[in-house]
């Protein structure tokens, strides 16, 4: 079965302060938990604000490495997840309940793609 990465993009400046309400974090873990279940969650996790981050850039046969915050950047990878299903229209699926059970004013777009084996 293929595998699926998906990638969460998150508006960091337009995010609600304080986080992922009570509720929503309730309906993240039961969706979580259900996929797991389902055997089609292999991994997945958050990650720091692009402040924490370092941009490491090849051009013209030099390396730059510039660190955090990244302000030309209106969205930004916050989470991913790599999952193993049936097929793309299996892997969206997940990926648009995923982004339903965010509250109203979050910003959330989850690209995915198709992780190329061997």
């Amino acid at each position: 079965m293929p595998r699926y990465l998906t990638m969460i993009r998150v508006d960091e400046k337009n995010s609600p302060e304080g986080g992922p309400s009570p509720e929503m974090g309730e309906r993240m873990g039961a969706l979580l938990e259900e996929i797991t279940k389902a055997g089609v969650m292999l991994e997945t996790a958050g990650l720091t604000p692009n402040a924490e981050g370092t941009r490491v850039h090849w051009e013209g046969g030099r390396l730059s490495v510039t660190d955090g915050p990244f302000t030309e950047a209106k969205e930004v990878v916050g989470g991913y997840s790599i999952t193993q299903c049936k097929d793309r229209a299996e892997a969206v699926e997940w990926a648009s309940r995923f982004l339903k059970v965010h509250d109203e004013q979050w910003t959330v777009t989850a690209e995915v793609r198709e992780i190329i084996e061997g």
